[in-house]
């Protein structure tokens, strides 16, 4: 048996280890798990005296700011709370703007002087933290030598305990912000947006006769694709611990053709590994629902419930920390990049978004009587207008190298921004902007009566998965995020530009209103006036068509087909005017965060480079060599002959590769152009041969693990 075989039998055997068997009888009250490690509602009401809960909770309402004494009393309940589940220290937990998530560990317990420790811990060190932050990155933000910045405590966000064999930590869910008072995560510029948005809705709704609901609520489901593999594999593959992706690897004999990994049954050894994960986000409080085969052999998703946009985000983040850790309990790696695999269905993150009051009403879900309807229709419109006039700053918000990789290929939304709303509202909205009455459709949608609104359909039309922005019954489905993305900066433009597109529609409805028209015939005034003026951004044919590439262009659209192309919306003046309006992001955090972007795209694609051609220098190539001594040996002329050009032209492209990693000389957008242009076209070049090279040198010679290997071992 040869080498590479033996790997295979060594990594297709496993055992269970009993992690995630034995579950206990969720009938019985005490086998209950959900939130066990949180922080939540029904702990503080427990532990708090009832003055302090009922401040705390009249504090997060009106979102207020929290007192001394009333943080002292919080500070010493969350204390106790996590003493007894283990906690030893404990963390300000935040997400600059890394994409990942920070943490420094804290004791609660300190010397007494008498050789004793006493556990403290203060309302001071449970609102702010003050981190050695100087290496984040800030884009211009903030210079190296100035290390100071400041964590503030999120209390809308719920402390939690994340356990480890030799301990626990509390994690307290905080916002990072410089010393002087810019955002330097995610989190600030999401709350901002989120009050921004509440805002404008709050003020339509009045308009549009709701007295009662005083705020409103963004809410997100994301939807998790990933893969996992054999470690063995893993670590046999430099390419893949280094840039999350393989650099090179020939498509196998059988990818996902036959379609029967979709929706299969699910191996045990990868049951057992999502179990467990399972069991750990429920412990944090975090909602999971579904869990399935994806289209790629070993390609997986996990999606929870629908929970406020900032709480959601903070569970992403968990969700992708837990999937990494816990597949190694397995013997697996959990991979998260958007394109792992080169021809094989890349892994995005499917962004549910959706609006609600607190009265408990989703305004983008159709009702059962003309009033309620009249105001879906207001705030569908809205988001309708928001994404056609900011369509490129929302491919801005998701874009990055990964993406770039996965972004306009047959099996992920294109870099094209158009909105699917379904054969039947989109008939709604025609026949809106016609003035004509649309016909009763055999699925039981009943005609458009004006001004008085008949009942909509819930479901009024089939999915299509090719749309970046689909209506799908009570939510918009934002389809074009990448498997490693945080939520936060594509929520907080969604946000932010719906604030915008509602106060601009709500401008519209005051003035009809003013000049003495009804309600219905206003709302159905200003919604024919914005449907009409952003309609084209609403297609429901295929997004791959070649043919629509040309009609999105005589629409006017805009194709931003990679990260260079999409990034210089962050400042360009449109954005700039939206999110300093509504106190997102001021123009010097926009430009810190495309200064980011721009350096970390160049960093990335760098990091892939150098990888790509040490691994054809000094692995591909010596086993191409060795292969070629043999053909050489064995004086058979035909594969000599066959063989022997592609290793020249294999060493040619590698050497062509190494002269473009040299440093250019360039900075900032010119030198992303570089290593788009130059950098990425010579590892393709690159690739090509080596991969035509792995389909002819010997099995035993060649150094890496195979697509055939890594995909379908589980």
């Amino acid at each position: 048996m040869s080498r590479t075989r033996q790997q295979n039998v060594t990594a297709a055997q496993w055992s269970a280890n009993g992690g995630a068997l034995g579950s206990p009888d969720l009938t019985v009250p005490g086998n209950q798990v959900f939130g066990a490690n949180v922080f939540s509602t029904d702990v503080q009401r427990a532990r708090l005296p009832k003055h302090v809960f009922k401040a705390l909770q009249a504090s997060l309402a009106e979102g207020k700011a929290l007192d001394t004494a009333l943080a002292d009393s919080v500070a010493q309940a969350m204390k106790g709370w996590a003493l007894e589940r283990g906690a030893t220290h404990y963390t300000h937990w935040f997400q600059p703007l890394t994409g990942m998530t920070a943490e420094k560990h804290d004791s609660f317990y300190g010397p007494t002087g008498d050789g004793n420790a006493l556990a403290e811990f203060s309302g001071k060190e449970l609102i702010q933290g003050e981190p050695d932050a100087s290496s984040f990155p800030t884009g211009g933000i903030r210079a190296t030598f100035e290390a100071r910045g400041y964590t503030a405590w999120d209390p809308t966000s719920p402390a939690f305990i994340l356990e480890n064999p030799n301990g626990a930590l509390l994690c307290i869910p905080t916002a990072f912000v410089s010393w002087t008072g810019e955002a330097l995560d995610t989190k600030i510029p999401l709350l901002r947006s989120m009050d921004a948005l509440s805002k404008s809705a709050v003020h339509a709704l009045g308009l549009l006769g709701d007295s009662e609901a005083s705020r409103v609520f963004t809410t997100v489901g994301p939807e998790q694709e990933y893969f996992l593999i054999d470690e063995q594999y893993y670590y046999e593959r430099p390419d893949l611990i280094t840039t999350g992706r393989t650099l090179f690897g020939a498509k196998p004999p059988k990818g996902h053709e036959l379609d029967e990994h979709y929706f299969g049954s699910i191996p045990e050894r990868i049951l057992a590994c999502m179990m467990e994960t399972e069991r750990e986000l429920a412990k944090l409080g975090v909602p999971v629902k579904t869990r399935h085969n994806e289209v790629a052999p070993n390609q997986y998703e996990l999606a929870p419930i629908f929970e406020n946009s900032n709480v959601s985000c903070d569970h992403q983040q968990l969700t992708m920390q837990l999937l990494q850790n816990i597949a190694r309990r397995y013997g697996l790696v959990c991979l998260l990049h958007e394109k792992p695999f080169a021809g094989v269905n890349g892994s995005g993150k499917h962004n549910n978004w959706s609006m609600g009051t607190d009265t408990g009403v989703n305004l983008l879900e159709p009702g059962e009587t003309p009033s309620e309807n009249l105001q879906f229709l207001f705030f569908c419109t809205a988001v309708v207008a928001a994404v056609n006039k900011h369509q490129a700053l929302l491919r801005a918000s998701v874009a990055n190298i990964g993406q770039d990789h996965r972004l306009g290929a047959n099996e992920a939304p294109p870099a094209i921004i158009s909105i699917f709303l379904g054969g039947e509202l989109e008939k709604v909205f025609d026949a809106i902007a016609s003035g004509e009455a649309a016909a009763a459709s055999d699925n039981g949608f009943l005609g458009l009566g004006t001004p008085a609104l008949p009942p909509l359909p819930l479901h009024g039309g089939d999915r299509n998965r090719t749309s970046p922005f689909a209506f799908t019954g009570n939510k918009f489905e934002f389809r074009m995020l990448g498997s490693s993305s945080s939520l936060g900066l594509p929520n907080t433009v969604l946000n932010t530009i719906a604030a915008e597109a509602i106060d601009e529609l709500a401008a519209a409805l005051e003035s009809k209103l003013g000049g003495g028209a009804s309600l219905e015939e206003a709302v159905i005034a200003a919604v024919r006036e914005s449907y009409t003026a952003n309609s084209q951004v609403v297609f429901g044919g295929d997004n791959y068509a070649e043919e629509w590439h040309a009609e999105a262009a005589e629409r006017g659209l805009h194709n931003l087909p990679n990260t260079p192309d999409a990034l210089p919306w962050f400042v360009a003046d449109s954005t700039i005017e939206v999110m300093g309006t509504y106190g997102v992001l001021s123009e010097r955090e926009l430009e810190s965060r495309f200064e980011v972007a721009v350096e970390q795209y160049g960093t990335k694609v760098n990091i892939e480079a150098e990888t790509a051609a040490s691994i054809a220098r000094t692995m591909l190539l010596p086993a191409s060599v060795r292969h070629l001594n043999e053909l050489l040996a064995s004086g058979r002329e035909g594969l000599i002959d066959e063989f022997a050009p592609l290793v020249a032209e294999f060493h040619a492209a590698i050497v062509a590769l190494e002269q473009a990693n040299e440093d250019p000389g360039l900075e900032g957008m010119e030198l992303a152009q570089y290593f788009r242009d130059t950098v990425l076209t010579a590892m393709t070049d690159v690739r090509e041969v080596a991969d035509k090279l792995e389909k002819l040198v010997a099995d035993d010679l060649w150094p890496l693990p195979k697509y055939a290997e890594v995909l379908f071992i589980k």
